[in-house]
């Protein structure tokens, strides 16, 4: 089983041997801890499955909101817990360009790379590059974007920029020959199946007891505003 609630979806999957084959989830901000565990229940249910017949539990490691994948993370520790299952964590932004390439051959050639971006605020995203084959080719950072954020690159690099993060970039990069913004991109539990297959066959397992989500930045709650 898998589970993903790095970003406003809230999103649960079954998989066998890297292929999904049911999936449930809600795009609504604020859910994860409503919605979370009663998704799992109906997916189980109408796949006729218990928590025994599992081979083990993935979830979405992050970067992305720091509830959603604390909520995510405690979920899945509590199910391998319950039912004597490994743990996989499997990188957000990996599991969306997998997921981007899989939805899209259209866009993709061999000189374009992806771009996957959970949004971080404002015009913060966390973000990574990654080629065809899914290697990340620039390291995970929270970056500030602005319409020359890409332009170091050279103009014979090409970029494709998705997720929730790069759908408010959509006009900054009007003109640029070298980086394009695919809008309406969803995170989704589907979208891991190949990478969380894979590091079952591996055996690249999380210690449950001290698992903790890559969150990237410390979070930092703020106050409420006081009335004038």
């Amino acid at each position: 089983m898998q589970i993903e609630t790095a970003t406003s979806v809230c999103s649960v999957a079954l998989s066998d041997k890297g292929n999904t084959f049911s999936i449930k989830e809600l795009n609504e901000p604020n859910v994860h801890a409503s919605q979370l565990t009663l998704l799992v229940d109906t997916l189980m249910l109408e796949a006729g499955l218990g928590f025994t017949d599992l081979d083990a539990v993935a979830v979405s490691m992050g970067p992305g909101s720091y509830t959603g994948l604390r909520i995510g993370v405690s979920a899945a520790k509590g199910f391998c817990y319950a039912a004597d299952l490994p743990l996989i964590a499997v990188p957000t932004l990996q599991a969306m360009a997998g997921g981007f390439l899989g939805r899209d051959h259209r866009l993709l050639s061999e000189s374009i790379l992806l771009v996957p971006m959970v949004d971080a605020r404002r015009m913060e995203v966390y973000m990574a590059v990654f080629n065809r084959e899914l290697e990340m080719t620039v390291n995970t950072s929270a970056e500030i974007m602005d319409e020359h954020s890409f332009a170091h690159y050279g103009e014979d690099s090409r970029f494709v920029l998705f997720g929730n993060g790069a759908d408010k970039l959509t006009g900054l990069f009007d003109g640029s020959q070298h980086v394009y913004v695919e809008s309406g991109f969803l995170n989704s539990a589907g979208h891991m199946s190949g990478l969380a297959f894979r590091k079952f066959e591996q055996r690249q397992f999380e210690n449950v007891a001290y698992f903790e989500p890559y969150y990237l930045k410390d979070f930092i709650p703020t106050q409420p505003r006081k009335a004038d």
